[in-house]
């Protein structure tokens, strides 16, 4: 079976590992800001916090950005549950709004319309790797005195206009699971220019605690004080985790180019096949390309070239259950039929295997593998 997404970890990802757990630190030590930093050099992101998931890097963000009970996020209803979740969490309600046709990203005009009067912050989803709008998000939120942050967790490396993610929204999250364009196991970040919001969300992974001696009401009791300022979470990340994401941060360029490859390859050898759309990209974007999501042009085709294609060793997966259709979100009152771009969308996407271990070999066999089981081979 050939998996849609895997890891690559080298001898040097693993030494890296090794060379904490013989070092006096295991978690909250020196490996954890060098992570930091890796990720500050290749985004151009001022400010990098890294904590132990990306569902946790959203909850930080979120309460980092101001977002309250009561309040309301924007965001697109065909992403993981998690960029929902986390503001249900602080006591936020989310309000889906619908997605652009060709790239699956959140539809800036539906935004505008969707904004009420509790909308605090516009979550836009870089999904499959490909950058939202951000030229016409980013004026929206402006006009409305809204927050602007991204979950970026497939978006590692792409570009928009020139510019990494990183530096596009007010804050953006990262997700480092082991499918994702670089691994920590299991871990998260957020990136941000704003030095304000980046120690907001570095409390908060550690129980809203500082010893900041800048941040604390008492500074005179001794070096040992500290103070606990907000209601945080222990979502620190291990340096055991950080040193397998910088050693991992060396081979971004290389990752991201395989990456780009394969989905070049695929373009030009699913071109000529009239039952399938393939995905959108902007002419301003440069992709990370952490998915590669085909659509059937008839939904009915969906399911039978899923069971074909998993049937054949290709471990083909949706992406993504629109959010409101689970059922915690339906006895929330969401419906189905509310954002029907995007359940179209869903409807007919099926992941094709994208990771950079995918040797020349493998992308050919998935190229006549789908070619196959499309009756065009």
């Amino acid at each position: 079976m050939i998996p849609y997404g895997r890891q690559w970890v080298d001898e040097d990802d693993i030494a890296a590992v090794v060379e904490v757990l013989r070092s006096d630190y295991l978690t909250t030590g020196p490996a954890v800001p060098a992570f930091e930093k890796a990720l500050c050099q290749a985004t151009g992101a001022a400010h990098a916090v890294a904590l132990n998931s990306g569902t946790s890097a959203l909850h930080a963000m979120y309460f980092a950005a101001g977002l309250q009970a009561g309040d309301e996020i924007i965001t697109s209803p065909l992403t993981f549950a998690a960029t929902a979740n986390a503001a249900l969490y602080l006591g936020a309600s989310v309000r889906f709004v619908d997605v652009e046709p060709d790239t699956g990203n959140l539809d800036p005009e539906r935004v505008e319309e969707a904004i009420g009067t509790r909308t605090r912050l516009i979550v836009p989803v870089d999904f499959a790797g490909h950058p939202a709008d951000y030229d016409r998000l980013r004026p929206i939120a402006e006009r409305h005195g809204l927050g602007l942050v991204a979950d970026a967790a497939h978006s590692l490396g792409a570009c928009y206009r020139g510019r990494p993610v990183g530096t596009l929204a007010d804050a953006s999250e990262l997700s480092f699971h082991p499918v994702k364009p670089i691994t920590t196991a299991e871990g998260g970040a957020l990136l941000t220019d704003d030095p304000a919001l980046a120690a907001r969300a570095a409390r908060f992974r550690t129980h809203g605690i500082t010893k900041e001696p800048s941040e604390l009401e008492q500074s005179d009791e001794g070096p040992w004080w500290y103070e606990q300022h907000d209601l945080g979470y222990n979502y620190r990340l291990t340096d055991v985790q950080a040193a397998l994401g910088t050693s991992q941060m060396t081979k971004l360029g290389r990752f991201l180019e395989r990456r780009r490859a394969i989905a070049a390859a695929y373009d030009e050898a699913f071109a000529d096949l009239s039952a399938i759309e393939l995905p959108g990209r902007r002419a301003h974007v440069e992709p990370g390309w952490h998915l590669y999501v085909i659509r059937t042009r008839d939904p009915r085709l969906r399911r039978p070239l899923f069971e074909r294609l998993r049937a054949a060793g290709l471990g083909v997966q949706v992406h993504y259950l629109p959010v409101p259709w689970h059922p915690y979100y339906r006895a929330l009152g969401f419906e189905r039929g509310a954002t029907p771009v995007a359940e179209h969308f869903y409807a007919r996407s099926i992941s094709l295997p994208l990771h950079p271990k995918l040797g020349p070999a493998d992308v050919a066999h998935v190229i006549d593998v789908v070619r196959d089981a499309l009756g065009e081979a």
